[in-house]
């Protein structure tokens, strides 16, 4: 009997950036790269009947890309189908949606009921290290569905050596118990010819010269800090504007505030929306890009602008020295005055920025979708042996 896997792709089907890319990203390899006789079931929440589902189009691609592979489209909303497995303590395996599987993989940290092995993802442990930062219902939610998820899981991956940590020392499972499997970057994310970026310059009526900070309004990227500290920069050299991109997420008021509070406004430009192929041509056209997060399980957008040889400066907490290595500029996020300095270093030291072009591209290629697919099968061919 062929191998048959059941994954839970509504983090890919749904989210735009972080885990929604990583579970695009990953799950695709992993089905171009498993063993001619893998099979694949792959389930999500589609929202009510009628409901548009952002990303079906990379749910048809797989489906094209392996033939028998199947999509289990659960008519409910991500949060009632939570609610239905998770709140409400309805032991309803998922082989019954799904038909028959030998192993369940769930990228994002919470692990359908199910009769046969689990494996789950633990992307990062904000919700405990920095609970102040996180939005108190969901914070709420992980911290009950996390323990029994890692209770039932028969296999545990984290996306860093700091997450493995996080996990020991937060829940006490053992570092031995966990696999690291590292994120990636798509090819696209490369250095560019102006060819290439001057049209999305124009598209998005971006300056000849700007500084890149992205991800969502949240208080753990930390923009308050790093509007403060490129404020004072400001009154040391002169910077080019700072162009953000995210969209809000939660507690954005103060982010959203802060520029006019220092003076700045006329410095500081928003883009709430990005399209996500004109990634990596924003990242080429920037003249620095700056991650001063307060706590990353990986930090796809560092590895990213890394990729596009784009000089980068980063926080030195959790697990972005991890992910940078010596390709980036690191900084204390909690330090104003060394963050200012970072920042005129990063556009002004003509060295610096020469030596971190270089090495980003080299440090990016030494994390890879391929490697981390070749984990995940490994994982998965073990489970299936372990329970002959």
């Amino acid at each position: 009997m062929s191998p048959h896997i059941a994954i839970d792709y509504t983090a890919g089907a749904w989210q735009g950036a972080g885990i929604g890319r990583y579970t695009r990203e990953l799950i695709a390899e992993v089905i171009r790269s498993a063993p001619p006789q893998y099979s694949f079931v792959l389930f999500y929440a589609a929202g009510w009947p009628g409901t548009v589902v952002p990303y079906q189009s990379s749910l048809d691609a797989l489906v094209q890309a392996r033939p028998g592979t199947r999509v289990c489209a659960i008519p409910l909303p991500e949060r009632r189908l939570t609610q239905f497995w998770h709140r409400l303590h309805i032991a309803l395996p998922v082989e019954w949606i799904t038909g028959a599987f030998d192993v369940l993989h769930a990228p994002d940290f919470v692990l359908a009921p199910t009769r046969n092995a689990g494996i789950v993802t633990i992307h990062d442990l904000s919700y405990l290290v920095h609970p102040e930062c996180a939005v108190p219902g969901v914070a709420r939610y992980l911290r009950a569905a996390v323990p029994p998820s890692l209770a039932r899981a028969k296999a545990i991956f984290a996306d860093s050596v700091a997450t493995q940590r996080d996990l020991t020392e937060y829940y006490g499972v053992p570092a031995t118990q966990i696999d690291v499997v590292y994120a990636a970057v798509a090819a696209r994310f490369k250095p560019l010819d102006p060819a290439v970026t001057e049209p999305i310059r124009t598209k998005y009526q971006l300056p000849e010269q700007f500084i890149l900070a992205g991800g969502t309004l949240e208080p753990r990227k930390n923009y308050v800090r790093l509007f403060e500290a490129y404020a004072l920069a400001r009154t040391q050299h002169t910077l080019p504007p700072l162009v953000v991109f995210g969209r809000r997420g939660w507690m954005y008021e103060d982010i959203l505030a802060t520029p006019a509070r220092l003076g700045i406004a006329e410095a500081v430009r928003f883009v709430d929306y990005l399209d996500d192929n004109d990634l990596p041509a924003v990242y080429n056209l920037a003249w620095g890009f700056v991650y001063p997060s307060l706590y990353e399980g990986f930090g796809l957008p560092p590895l990213e602008s890394l990729a596009c040889g784009t000089p980068t400066l980063v926080s030195n907490v959790s697990s972005l020295p991890e992910v940078v290595g010596a390709a980036a500029l690191l900084v204390n996020p909690t330090d104003v005055e060394g963050m200012a300095a970072q920042l005129i270093r990063l556009v002004t030291d003509d060295d610096t920025r020469a030596m971190l072009r270089k090495s980003g591209p080299v440090q990016a290629q030494s994390f890879s979708w391929a490697t981390a697919a070749q984990s995940v099968l490994r994982q998965y061919a073990q489970l299936m042996q372990r329970d002959k």
